[in-house]
């Protein structure tokens, strides 16, 4: 019994610590980056509540014990215990989508198609210089690909995303003859939608290599499913402070994806 105790209690602490390091990793995008949204208030929440729960662990439990003698407390349990597990498993669900599209490597000089992110004044944000820089290195690879550059004007933005990107990989040596630039879109089915467009009009090669972040390769690759296009992806590597916070947010904009 002793040495139960002790690992009980070893195991709480752990518990307590992992849940402490997950919530200020979900924190850290809003205290340096002012960066709030779904994604890592999601996190924020389950983190505390989880660190909460193995601090109060057994005390919790002879509480739920208590409850689950009452006969309409049991059905209440048991249906939120499959809630948690139904999410449980569509976040990996979603996640191995997202890694299996990661790993679809795109056609030998395709047109690659890079999504725009957020500028700053005429600064690119660091989602999008990851982005730049896959592209970038694509472009290295396959010499006789063009790509475009996608994004439209939005606020606190002094130029649009596609001039942001265009200026940046002329900078780097790209030559402005494979760079075309999609300035209208606002979401990434315009992204894509709009990039077909320019493809269409100069009549570039239609195999397109999506150029994004990691955790957003799937959805752009939904997208370009539905617009009739053969795609293999070249994605960026998002800052490890930043992913939990896009990749979070990512599974609620996949699952709204597969619903609407």
């Amino acid at each position: 019994m002793k040495k139960n105790s002790v690992l009980s209690r070893i195991l709480r602490f752990v518990g307590i610590v992992i849940g402490t390091i997950v919530f200020l990793w979900f924190l850290l995008p809003l205290l340096v980056a002012g960066i709030l949204n779904i994604g890592n208030i999601t996190g924020i929440v389950v983190s505390a509540m989880f660190a909460i729960y193995m601090a109060f662990l057994p005390m919790i439990h002879e509480w739920l014990r208590g409850l689950w003698q009452q006969r309409k407390m049991k059905w209440i349990l048991s249906i939120c215990s499959a809630i948690v597990a139904t999410i449980a498993t569509m976040a990996i669900v979603e996640t191995g989508c997202m890694v299996n599209t990661c790993m679809k490597a795109p056609a030998e000089n395709a047109t690659a198609v890079v999504l725009g992110c957020r500028v700053y004044g005429e600064r690119a944000s660091l989602s999008l210089v990851e982005r730049l820089e896959a592209a970038y290195a694509y472009l290295e690879e396959n010499p006789e690909a063009v790509c475009v550059v996608s994004g439209g004007q939005g606020p606190g933005e002094d130029i649009s995303e596609a001039e942001c990107m265009y200026r940046w990989l002329v900078t780097k040596g790209i030559d402005e003859s494979r760079i075309y630039k999609e300035e209208q879109s606002t979401s990434t089915d315009e992204n894509i939608g709009f990039s077909k467009k320019v493809i269409e009009e100069n009549g570039l090669e239609e195999n397109i290599a999506i150029v994004t972040s990691e955790y957003h390769s799937y959805r752009a690759g939904i997208i370009a499913k539905e617009n009739d296009l053969s795609f293999g992806t070249a994605p960026g590597q998002t800052a490890i402070w930043l992913f939990p916070t896009f990749y979070v947010r990512e599974l609620y904009a996949i699952l709204a994806e597969w619903i609407f």
